[in-house]
């Protein structure tokens, strides 16, 4: 059985990688253990923002006095949510079935493991071995849920995250260790749907990577909202011997004990990089990562890697990126190397964050000379409109050439928004341009202008 090109794991890098590879006249097949979609359709992106969206109309339907409106007898049925949660990333599942149909590309179904001479074996269910062979094979398996030695996963009272989105029923109580967007999208949707939810955090900061600023507004939000947030602090040990979990957590001020219903842990992702064949074929990793050059060629020919398994960003958007760039190098368009300084990263808690470039400490610790500019959406009718007047936009430019060095955002959609300052920080826009870019109003992403007229001395409404 030969082919062209093999991707290995169908994510958003894999299945998007495939489609590509046919689209330009490669025979292609894709190897896959589990669902078409992978972890982002399936247990990731698309069934958590089905969760989200069910949390944000409960809430909607909480506060409709809020609105002039009225509303009597208010409740949720939590199996309904998870339930609606899974038909939709079943229904995108389908909708990648399809793709492979109409791109003319085989399905196989079965554990991939690659060999020397570019060929892999593929394990179906029924134990039956059957070897493929290609010019070109893609490693594209994903990554996991990682496990903490003082954290170990039971998937009963300890979980990660795919337990999380299809627990049988809402617990009481939750501890969420780890604050990236896995957490706190998860502790804003369990909050939401009454569960009493504290969040352990080991930085001094919830959602660390993000600017301090919008992680003190996260902070401030979530508090009001009833989460117990611990910062500088750690789960030394879990004990799940009674009807539910004590966590030991060390902080500053010494050791307490906290007793939940279950524990979640959210603290980061373990690649799928082991029993592949990697050592067989002699693939260099380092750090848990597959080490690939900017067109993803791992040191053996013909063996390629994209994704969460290679060191770039764990988003389902870089993944993609990296499987089209992957296969047009291998096709020889001329394409250009993936700029991961303009990679915008989401989290999809309430209220939203969205951010791209650099955060205000980390331009000055380059050594620009910054202006930075910051529009509260307090000031924003169409925020107050809609009734959601928490968070803000934040800009920094380089003072000295206008280069639009970074962009924070945190409140309602701001999702949707980032996308401005990814093209405009690609375009090599300046503040002076982005002020002259006339924004619709009332709009929320007037907010951005606003930011950037703020930075430059020249905000009107403020």
């Amino acid at each position: 059985m030969k082919y062209d090109v093999i991707v290995i794991g169908t994510g958003p890098g894999g299945y998007v990688a495939a489609i590509r590879a046919s689209q330009l006249g490669f025979k292609t097949a894709v190897v896959e253990k589990e669902s078409l979609g992978g972890i982002c359709l399936n247990w990731g992106c698309i069934p958590t923002k089905a969760l989200l969206k069910s949390a944000q109309v409960y809430d909607y339907l909480k506060h409709v006095d809020q609105y002039g409106l009225k509303a009597e007898a208010i409740d949720k049925d939590f199996e309904a949510v998870v339930k609606r949660s899974r038909g939709v990333a079943e229904g995108m599942s389908k909708g990648v079935q399809f793709l492979m149909k109409k791109n003319k590309i085989d399905v196989i179904e079965g554990y991939g493991k690659i060999k020397p001479g570019k060929k892999i074996d593929v394990t179906a269910e029924d134990g039956k071995v059957t070897e493929y062979e290609a010019d070109h094979i893609i490693i594209a398996t994903g990554a996991r849920s990682r496990v903490l030695p003082s954290l170990p996963q039971d998937g009963n009272k300890v979980i990660g995250y795919r337990e999380a989105m299809s627990l049988p029923s809402q617990p009481k109580s939750m501890i969420v260790v780890g604050s990236g967007a896995i957490g706190v999208e998860f502790a804003h949707f369990y909050n939401s749907m009454g569960t009493e939810v504290t969040i352990v955090e080991y930085m001094p900061n919830i959602v660390p990577v993000e600017d301090k600023d919008v992680s003190k507004q996260m902070e401030r939000s979530f508090k009001k909202a009833g989460i117990k947030v611990m910062t500088n602090s750690s789960v030394e040990s879990v004990d799940t011997s009674g009807d539910g979990v004590k966590a030991t957590v060390k902080t500053k001020k010494g050791e307490q004990v906290l007793e939940a219903d279950i524990v979640l842990s959210a603290v980061g992702i373990k690649t799928n990089i082991e029993n592949i064949g990697l050592e067989d074929v002699g693939i260099v990793t380092d750090r848990d990562k597959i080490l690939v050059n900017d067109w993803y060629q791992t040191n053996i020919p013909g063996y390629y890697a994209i994704g969460d398994v290679t060191p770039g960003p764990a988003l389902a958007h870089v993944a993609s990126a990296e499987g089209i760039t992957c296969v047009e190098k291998i096709a020889g368009l001329h394409t250009e190397a993936i700029d991961y300084g303009n990679i915008p990263g989401c989290t999809y808690a309430t209220p939203e964050i969205a951010s791209v470039g650099l955060t205000e400490e980390k331009a000055k610790e380059a050594g620009y000379d910054i202006k930075v500019g910051k529009f509260p959406f307090t000031a924003s009718g169409k925020a107050k409109a809609a009734g959601t007047p928490e968070g803000f936009v934040k800009v920094i430019f380089d003072a000295k050439y206008g280069e639009w060095l970074g962009c924070h955002m945190i409140g309602a959609g701001v999702t949707d928004m980032i996308a401005e300052a990814v093209l405009g920080r690609k375009l090599e826009t300046t503040g002076h341009e982005v002020l002259k870019a006339i924004h619709p109003h009332p709009t929320m992403s007037e907010a951005v202008m606003e930011a950037v007229a703020d930075a430059y001395d020249e905000v009107i409404h403020l």
